[in-house]
């Protein structure tokens, strides 16, 4: 069963969420969809990026962040929410079972609301160069779900 779980909140662009559905099957987790999103879920573009392991997501949608932090009641040491501004990189934070990695939308990130309730829960992953403005939400989302397992699996 799913250690921790993956959450994009109103994501835009269907190629990276099939594609980190594809990560979330590799991993047994959870992939936690917030509206709005920019996609239907069906479309054939989420599909063909998570190719023909979509089938196997375990998915939950949620109709706003309200109705997520409502239905699954997460404190705020489970959740670690990702943000190019924040100061605290994900290797510095200690992630446990049951924990919530939060991204948001591509275009937007997480809305200026969420971060200020959960300020103390921002995360980021490091980026030395002054070129780039974000990583790929598919690539940054991979990449904390496997230190996340690395913390958790092997700590």
């Amino acid at each position: 069963m799913s250690n921790f779980k993956i959450v994009l909140v109103a994501p835009e662009i269907p190629g990276n969420t099939g594609s980190i559905g594809r990560t979330c099957v590799a991993l047994d987790l959870e992939l936690i969809l917030i509206k709005p999103l920019a996609f239907d879920i069906d479309e054939k573009a989420v599909r063909r990026a998570g190719l023909d392991y979509w089938k196997y997501v375990n998915l939950k949608i949620f109709e706003s962040w309200e109705d997520f932090i409502a239905k699954e009641n997460p404190s705020n040491d489970q959740l670690f929410l990702f943000s190019r501004f924040a100061t605290k990189p994900l290797f510095h934070a200690e992630l446990k079972k049951d924990c919530y990695l939060v991204f948001g939308s591509e275009t937007k990130g997480l809305d200026s609301k969420i971060k200020d309730q959960f300020k103390n829960q921002l995360v980021t992953l490091p980026m030395n160069s002054e070129h780039i403005r974000s990583l790929n939400l598919a690539n940054a989302a991979t990449a904390a779900a496997y230190e996340a397992l690395r913390q958790i699996s092997f700590s």
